[in-house]
């Protein structure tokens, strides 16, 4: 397996994606966000990883023409509710 930087990564045991920073001889340094948005970057061998399966059906979803026109009309009322609050502030 011929990792490159910018590669997605996980754990062979399982985890969190990881994105390949540098790529060595005997091992991939890695980094990645931890669950309250500390970065953390940690050289690991490469036989412990392996290349992520990165699912896009999610992104084919946010296409849909009917999905675009409800998220417009909640943003329009978030904007609403935002412009009112900041009338009453003033």
């Amino acid at each position: 397996m011929a990792l490159k930087a910018g590669d997605v990564v996980v754990l062979k045991s399982g985890g969190q994606a990881l994105t390949v920073a540098d790529v060595t001889e005997d091992t991939v340094e890695c980094i990645w966000i931890g669950e309250e948005g500390d970065l953390f970057r940690e050289k690991l061998p490469a036989a412990v990883l392996e290349l992520a399966l990165i699912d896009m059906s999610d992104d084919e979803d946010e296409q849909d023409g009917d999905e675009d026109d409800e998220d417009e009309d909640e943003d329009e009322s978030d904007e609403d509710h935002h412009a009112k609050k900041t009338a009453e502030v003033a």
